[in-house]
């Protein structure tokens, strides 16, 4: 029997320090996330940030903190029964990070009788740090608990036309209203090394400005190439102008070259040259979490209006979005009927 396991990225439990920490822990350890010797990490992780950070991480969680829980678990649940609904086969739902392991959904399928496992890692764009450490670790679990099961992996997402249509329609209908000057695509950065480990060439990136317009295998696993990729596919869908849009990368660490330019620098810049009313999206992740709703949603909104901004949305994730539902499940039933993925 075919199963669809879903996988998003994970939360602490609650917005406490106590609970912060080993959840940053096991984020921050993950040597795909900061790709150092072990050693090297584990003194910057458990040394250094681990002594200060999840104080100030439970306080940002707490300003987002739902009734019902963490706003990424309860969006991704609500999202799991709406595929459910729209699919005959076992959907189960695990986290990379926290208290909702992949073990456990893997267990779960096996439990109804599955035997081949469609995963489905809820990002867009390929990342050593996202989609690839997410392959990683549920295929570890399925040799060490799981060797009969067989998996198959849904790649990136980033340009297919079903994920580009409900994309744009999420983002046309929240700016329905809004006068804006500009729109600008926040990504979630990833230090510029990134990049170029996950270069099978070698050679292709050299993040330049050119590299990612240039045809090459590298873009498969290129995060930068797909960003920009994704806002071209939107913009093109929503006839956009060049003038208006832009794309930036936001949630820098440690002291290394990230991916550039930085989101806090773009809104202290939009006020001064005239922009004032700004529309931000964050296409890297599909479910609204402490990175867009706190980091962007509010800490955004503030420094761009402390700067000069007038106006400022944050144009909502996807979430549990009937259409974006149906498509997955789209995805999951030709795959089940026809043995068909995306592309």
């Amino acid at each position: 029997m075919k199963g669809v396991l879903l996988v998003n990225l994970g939360s602490p439990d609650s917005p406490t320090a106590k609970d912060v920490k080993p959840y940053l822990d096991e984020f921050l350890m993950d040597e795909r996330v900061i790709d150092m010797p072990y050693w090297k990490r584990s003194l910057i992780v458990r040394g250094i940030i681990l002594q200060t950070r999840p104080k100030k991480s439970a306080e940002a969680y707490e300003k987002i903190w739902w009734k019902e829980g963490s706003p990424l678990v309860v969006i991704s649940e609500r999202f799991t029964e709406k595929v459910k609904q729209k699919t005959t086969m076992p959907i189960a739902l695990g986290m990379r990070y926290g208290s909702m392991p992949i073990k456990n959904a893997l267990q779960e399928l096996k439990d109804q009788g599955v035997d081949d496992v469609l995963l489905v890692p809820l990002y867009p764009q390929y990342a050593m740090s996202s989609f690839e450490t997410v392959v990683v670790k549920t295929m570890e679990e399925q040799e060490k608990y799981f060797p009969k099961l067989k998996i198959t992996t849904l790649q990136a997402f980033y340009n297919n036309s079903d994920y580009i249509k409900v994309l744009s329609e999420s983002i046309a209908n929240s700016l329905k209203g809004f006068n804006y000057d500009h729109i600008l695509f926040s990504y979630h950065g990833i230090p510029e090394r990134h990049i170029k480990k996950s270069d099978p060439t070698k050679f292709h990136c050299k993040i330049d400005g050119k590299c990612c317009s240039t045809n090459s295998v590298a873009h498969n696993t290129c995060y930068r190439h797909q960003c920009y990729n994704t806002t071209e596919k939107v913009k093109a869908f929503l006839g956009l102008s060049d003038d208006k849009v832009s794309v930036s990368f936001q949630s820098r660490l440690l002291k290394d070259p990230w991916l550039k330019p930085y989101t806090d620098f773009e809104l202290e810049r939009f006020p001064k040259e005239g922009k004032k009313r700004l529309a931000v999206i964050t296409p890297a992740f599909v479910s609204d979490c402490l990175e867009t709703l706190e980091e962007i949603a509010m800490e955004g909104k503030h420094q761009f209006t402390a700067a000069g901004g007038e106006e400022y949305i944050h144009v909502p994730c996807l979430n549990d979005d009937d259409n974006w539902a149906q498509v997955v499940a789209t995805w999951a039933n030709n795959w089940e009927k026809e043995g068909v993925l995306p592309s």
